[in-house]
């Protein structure tokens, strides 16, 4: 007989796997050590999980299934670019400054062996979606064309690195800075000129 699957079991030990991995790095996280964390017997685990690799990736496809979801949420890749760019910037601040130890742990996962094995899986819908959202915005001369990293460089780094300042607290001066929507518009709006097309000469 199949034991149903506990849903709040499973929640919890994917939510103590992300806590070890951020804390003590993958090389020191083991199924024995989840089990006491999560005050639940090894064996339970192996109910849900086939080994320990399994459960990783397990948890890595979830956080990121997640984050993937709330980025995309209330966007239209037929938006005109700048109100979807902003909409994008706006969906992932809000993510990682109401989940940070999700956002540390997949940082992690991205530079682990593992990363490969599910990075496919869980990108195929969103690279879609963002892929029919430039290909307009240049079809429309909404957006100059880029190589792709050059353009995610541009569109995104910016955004990350006021959220890094805003979670650390501080700035290269050591002064304090929290993340205000003033500031993201005011980034926001630097990135679109930089990647807004010339106008044609009349």
């Amino acid at each position: 007989m199949v034991r149903p699957r506990d849903e709040n079991k499973v929640c919890l030990l994917h939510k103590k796997a992300i806590e070890m991995i951020v804390k003590e790095g993958l090389d020191g996280f083991g199924v024995n050590k989840l089990a006491r964390a999560a005050g639940v017997s090894p064996a339970t685990i192996y109910i849900y999980y086939k080994d320990r690799e399994d459960l990783i990736i397990q948890t890595t496809i979830r956080v990121a299934d997640t984050m993937l979801r709330e980025s995309l949420h209330d966007f239209d890749p037929d938006m005109h670019f700048a109100d979807g760019l902003r909409k994008q910037w706006q969906n992932r601040a809000n993510h990682f400054m109401q989940h940070p130890l999700d956002v540390e742990f997949i940082e992690k996962m991205r530079y682990s062996h593992l990363y490969d094995k599910v990075s496919g899986q869980i990108y195929l819908t969103f690279k879609d979606v963002m892929g029919k959202f430039v290909h307009n915005a240049i079809a429309r001369k909404e957006l100059i064309e880029l190589p792709f990293e050059v353009y995610w460089s541009l569109a995104f780094a910016p955004l990350y690195q006021l959220i890094k300042f805003h979670t650390q607290k501080k700035t290269f001066g050591h002064q304090p800075f929290v993340l205000t929507e003033e500031a993201m518009e005011q980034t926001l709006q630097l990135v679109l000129k930089a990647l807004k097309p010339d106008p044609i000469p009349s």
